[in-house]
């Protein structure tokens, strides 16, 4: 969810009833310790600082467990140490799943570390932190013994909640997750809590999720949200029998205008790419709709490139879901 998981977005998503938790975007460490140019944007949780979940990434222990002292005071839920990210870039850093395939001695020094301070900020504080991790099955060679053996040092270190992506590291989405798994965590740690990830899009695929994984604790959406930011609504049962009816070019020309309130300037085109590739799959004409907002040079361009789209297709404007 990189250029995903920011203020604007989370904007949008509680305009239509919100969700229980927010996964920020993947925090650098280094970055952030040393005070990047653009951390501030990154550590900004409008518009629900109780419900932010910090995700921090780094190749190495040390910077991430800093990197926790400065969050934890910020606010929020917790910290999660993202294990799971298998984008080529971030695993040949030696960041997201190489921590699951590091010697067990370096990733069991990241999570002590951050549990740490962590635990000391409670002490200060009397202020409690949750520590989450987000992880996958491990690479293509993984078994249910080694898999099982990494959770089982994750719950010795202190995690608290385990969020699985149950793919591996080259598995994309083509191949089914195996939600079983998260099933076979939450029976053998009943004392935490698991998060089932993994092509839950739509009502009857949570339903399904939730057959098979019925001991987790709950079900993490990506990039469905972004295409359609009332499913949250629509999978807690929020939504009457007669449904609701969302104004696209509403919703979209405000998810606009929160990008350019809480991004800066530099990441105005990046962002409003990123959603519009997702959002756009709820119109008639998605493929054209898509290619001009991606090739929006500016803020002022993409709001003319929606508007025009529905003053050309009228009756895609309002959809009831």
């Amino acid at each position: 969810m990189a250029t995903l998981s920011h203020p604007a977005f989370r904007f949008i998503i509680e305009k239509f009833g919100g969700c229980d938790e927010y996964y920020t975007e993947m925090i650098n460490a280094p970055t952030l310790i040393h005070g990047g140019q653009f951390e501030k944007f990154y550590i900004d949780p409008a518009p629900v600082p109780e419900k932010i979940v910090w995700q921090l990434t780094g190749k190495t222990a040390e910077p991430i467990v800093q990197a926790a002292d400065i969050v934890c005071r910020i606010g929020g839920i917790g910290v999660d140490l993202n294990m799971g990210c298998s984008a080529p870039d971030i695993y040949n850093s030696g960041a997201g799943i190489a921590w699951m395939l590091k010697s067990r001695e370096e990733t069991e020094a990241l999570v002590r570390g951050v549990k740490s301070v962590l635990n000391r900020y409670e002490a200060e504080s009397g202020i409690h932190r949750r520590l989450s991790v987000k992880c996958r099955l491990g690479d293509e060679n993984y078994t249910d013994e080694g898999f099982l053996d990494f959770i089982d040092m994750l719950v010795e270190c202190g995690a608290e909640q385990i969020a699985l992506h149950p793919r591996t590291r080259k598995e994309k989405y083509r191949e089914k997750p195996r939600w079983i798994y998260a099933q076979k965590i939450a029976e053998k740690y009943p004392e935490i809590s698991v998060i089932v990830n993994g092509d839950v899009c739509d009502k009857s695929s949570y339903n399904k999720v939730c057959e098979v994984c019925p001991s987790c604790a709950g079900v993490m959406v990506g990039r469905a949200a972004v295409q359609k930011p009332w499913i949250f609504a629509s999978l807690k049962n929020s939504v009457d029998s007669a449904g609701i009816t969302v104004d696209l070019l509403s919703a979209g020309l405000e998810f606009i205008d929160y990008v350019e309130k809480y991004q800066p300037p530099e990441f105005y085109r990046t962002r409003l790419q990123r959603f519009f590739t997702y959002y756009c799959a709820n119109l008639s004409f998605a493929h054209y709709a898509r290619t001009e907002l991606l090739n929006a040079k500016s803020v002022e361009e993409s709001r003319m490139k929606l508007t025009e789209y529905f003053e050309k297709v009228p009756a895609d404007r309002y959809k009831t879901v």
